[in-house]
């Protein structure tokens, strides 16, 4: 249940933060999120690459013409006093930026004021297996030029939405998004990344969401000595790949198995999983030290 939530300035109840049914981004998806994890460590509770979440947080905000009236340092802060205020040791960490209550026009007017809030809820298991089966989903990936596609924004995800009803009564555990031109673009709400002749090829910006655990498993997987590119690729060449997963902050990495029912040659998952213990290290607290922020 979410108890405190930090919304404008101050701490305040679930029901003090309620909105209104004039609010703007409720009728036209004119809002901006992150998803940010904390975990429990032996050094306390550490939240994962706190800094670049809310860069981004700034930065889907100006997409959107927001005016943000608090610093990086600030809205960081922000996130810590509310991982504190709900007593949790391990989250999930939603800020949420809005256009808020105001007159109904599709362009906001100037000085339409915007609500930031905060709050934290108990995440268990994201994916329901621990290796996935998906489907290519009929919707694509939005394009490029008629969004900020890689900034957060909400929505965006109304894409996501109507990609992952595909899988709904289906054996399938997830949908893939292609772009305007055939190549595989991302999940629903997660990169991609594959393996092939012990490569890790990803999807480069442009069509995606710039993901921070995609930029996370880029630096992993070149610590490690693994040759990492990023070029655009078809979904047939995704199918005969030796390893693919997911990554995400919900998902962390998790290994694909099949792709419209064609199973992937991996047998061991042996880059896959040399990769996910070392993200693993990372939320320990014990690679990449610099990458949670401590409360």
């Amino acid at each position: 249940m979410i108890d405190k939530i930090w919304k404008n300035g101050h701490i305040v109840s679930y029901d003090q933060a309620k909105v209104g049914i004039n609010t703007h981004a409720l009728h036209y998806g004119s809002s901006v999120f992150e998803g940010i994890r904390a975990y429990n460590t032996v050094n306390g509770v550490g939240i994962l690459k706190l800094k670049e979440h809310m860069k981004r947080f700034i930065y889907s905000m100006e997409s959107l013409g927001m005016v943000c009236n608090y610093s990086l340092e600030e809205l960081c802060q922000a996130v810590i006093k509310t991982v504190k205020a709900s007593g949790l040791e391990s989250c999930y960490i939603r800020p949420l930026a809005y256009y808020a209550e105001g007159p109904v026009s599709v362009l906001p007017k100037e000085g339409h004021p915007v609500d930031i809030t905060i709050y934290c809820l108990e995440m268990g298991k994201y994916m329901a297996a621990d290796k996935v089966d998906i489907k290519v989903s009929k919707y694509i990936r939005i394009h490029p030029k008629s969004t900020v596609c890689d900034a957060k924004i909400g929505g965006h995800y109304v894409n996501s939405i109507l990609a992952s009803r595909e899988t709904i009564d289906t054996h399938y555990h997830e949908a893939l998004l292609l772009d305007m031109d055939g190549n595989v673009a991302e999940g629903a709400a997660m990169n991609i990344f594959f393996i092939k002749n012990n490569e890790l090829i990803t999807t480069p910006l442009g069509t995606i969401l710039d993901g921070i655990t995609r930029r996370l498993i880029i630096s992993i997987g070149r610590d490690l000595g693994i040759n990492v590119t990023e070029r655009y690729f078809k979904v047939e060449e995704l199918i005969e790949a030796d390893e693919a997963f997911f990554c995400g902050t919900a998902v962390e990495v998790t290994p694909i198995a099949s792709i419209d029912d064609k199973k992937l040659k991996a047998s061991n998952y042996k880059i896959t999983n040399q990769i996910k213990a070392t993200y693993e290290k990372v939320k320990k607290g014990e690679f990449y030290k610099d990458a949670l922020t401590y409360i």
